[in-house]
């Protein structure tokens, strides 16, 4: 058996018990003495909700820190930086792309661009080629139809080929200030950081209701990051706009070709392999939000996916003495509220509607939905560069946490695929440029 069929295996056991389990946990309950049935949700609503209390709002609307007097200056010379897009029939967006690196500051010799055309079937090589005549600085690599590995496999054929102290990873479709690499370099060195991620906003916020919502969903993306980094807890890699130190990378063991999100899987490797990851508010990376639901449906799967397979695939590691116990306290309940709390309530809607009694895990949702205002309201009044965030009113509010509960759809979905259907590793790309054959959802009212 191939090694790939081992790890489908490997994760279609524990997909299935972890299935087993958060059913039981919603089902469990309803069975219960009517006095005793909240007891199991109430405690871990108050668990759960100081946890997020502490992490996250105390964190995200404290007064921001005065500016240092003396910030971190850069090294001289600026270490060498190696910009890398894996890029897949991406001739609406690469042309672009490689203007915009070509405009970042940064030491003449010290920064190169490797864009890895993956087998592309448009017009993605004739467009690099042409670019190639007028960048010297731009490296094109060819992968394959079968050369397999994913995304992964093409961030591991550049990585061979790379001096630069550090590598920089970047979606076809993202944007940047020119100023960004004498910023983001500098935090990195004065940090000690083996990785920095950048934010990410959305540059077409404004294009529909749903790329308003994802805007949302990003600033809390940040804000709950930054608030899990302040109190000693974990940060996440997410792909576009992270900063990798090659070395950290190497020693981590470089991409995993097995995993269907290279960013989040690297996370927990570089967690292990104790390299610190860094998050920066400002300056952002601005990308492209997907513009139709089937579009979601598909990247949210694929997010889904990745998130399980990593806890799957590293948790002796994860329980191990290799992490602190702040570090364990904050991963065990960030999988509660984000995977468990989900398939758990699906289970627990079943259980109400088998016994004729009222839902139990609603304390637990509330916590989940709480946080996630907070986190929506904090991020969005919170001062950035880049593209504007949505104005907090109580429509865009109420938005944004609604729009959330797609994941109360998605989790469950994607757990029992997993736990049922074997997995073919491909490379699922997001579509940019509206390239989706989806047509934009009409906006119901403007922000």
């Amino acid at each position: 058996m191939a090694a790939g069929d081992r790890s489908t295996d490997h994760r279609r056991g524990k997909s299935a018990l972890f299935l087993i389990g958060c059913g039981w946990a919603g089902l469990a309950p309803h069975w219960l003495s009517e006095s005793l049935r909240l007891i199991p949700a109430l405690s871990l609503a108050l668990l759960l909700g100081s946890y997020s209390l502490r992490t996250v709002l105390l964190q995200a609307f404290r007064p921001a820190s005065p500016p240092a007097a003396d910030p971190p200056q850069p090294p001289e010379p600026l270490p060498a930086v190696d910009v890398v897009v894996a890029a897949r029939d991406e001739q609406a967006v690469i042309g672009r792309l490689v203007e915009r690196i070509a405009q970042l500051r940064y030491p003449d010799g010290q920064l190169r661009l490797w864009v890895i055309d993956d087998a592309s079937r448009d017009r993605t090589p004739q467009v690099l080629a042409e670019l190639q005549e007028r960048h010297p600085f731009l490296q094109v690599l060819r992968r394959e139809p079968d050369a397999g590995g994913g995304k992964s496999g093409a961030l591991n054929l550049v990585l061979q080929q790379l001096q630069g102290r550090w590598m920089f990873v970047l979606d076809a479709d993202a944007d940047l200030q020119s100023d960004t690499l004498e910023r983001l370099i500098p935090y990195a060195e004065a940090g000690g950081w083996s990785a920095v991620q950048l934010r990410k906003a959305e540059v077409n916020a404004n294009a529909n209701w749903l790329t308003r919502a994802q805007a949302m969903e990003m600033a809390l993306d940040a804000v709950i990051q930054q608030g899990r980094l302040a109190v000693g807890g974990v940060a996440e890699l997410r792909g576009n706009g992270q900063l990798l130190r090659r070395d950290a990378l190497l020693s981590s063991g470089g991409f995993n070709e097995a995993t269907v999100t290279d960013d989040l899987d690297l996370s927990f490797r570089l967690l292990l392999d104790g390299q610190p990851i860094g998050i920066l508010w400002d300056p952002p990376v601005q990308e492209e939000a997907v513009l139709s639901l089937a579009a979601l449906w598909r990247q949210r799967q694929r997010w889904a996916e990745g998130g399980l397979q990593r806890f799957f695939d590293y948790g002796p590691g994860l329980l191990s003495d290799r992490l602190n116990g702040t570090q364990k306290l904050d991963l065990a309940s960030f999988f509660l509220l984000q995977y468990v709390l989900p398939v758990v309530a699906i289970a627990d809607l079943l259980g109400a509607v088998l016994t004729r009694t009222p839902p139990t895990i609603w304390p637990l949702s509330f916590v989940a939905f709480g946080l996630s205002g907070g986190a929506i309201l904090a991020g969005c009044r919170r001062p950035g560069e880049g593209p504007a965030l949505p104005a907090m009113n109580p429509w865009n509010l109420a938005l944004g946490i609604a729009y959330l509960a797609h994941w109360f759809v998605v989790i469950p979905w994607t757990s029992l695929r997993m736990a049922v259907l074997p997995k073919t590793l491909v490379w699922a790309k997001t579509m940019h440029l509206g390239e989706d054959e989806e047509a934009p959802i009409e906006d119901p009212a403007t922000a």
